[in-house]
């Protein structure tokens, strides 16, 4: 019994936390979303749609590729914040939509 205990104990200190910070970007200004960003390495944003009104979006926005899953990579996209409506941020993309380059962007915030 104290055999699994202490195997339970070594994986629960291996894995990640899986807390992440939720924030809404229109409360923010652009530098205080990308330093959130920069401060804790991923960071959920949610805002508004355009499209659909009364729609709430959000999303996993990242410091850098090593936040990203394996088949991941790290690709500028824009996010409104209080005094930009294009606060550019990292965001996780699927590798397939690199459309046959041959090297994977090493973007970072």
């Amino acid at each position: 019994m104290k055999r699994i205990a202490l195997v339970l104990a070594l994986v629960a200190a291996a894995s990640p936390a899986l807390a992440i910070s939720r924030y809404n970007s229109l409360s923010m200004t652009c530098e205080q979303a990308r330093n959130a960003v920069r401060r804790e390495g991923a960071v959920i944003f949610r805002y508004p749609s355009k499209r659909a009104k009364g729609m709430t979006l959000y999303d996993r926005y990242v410091v850098d590729g090593n936040f990203c899953d394996i088949e991941r990579y790290a690709e500028w996209v824009n996010i409104p914040t209080r005094n930009d409506p294009t606060c550019p941020v990292l965001n996780c993309q699927l590798k397939n939509n690199l459309d046959g380059m041959q090297f994977i962007p090493d973007n970072h915030l």
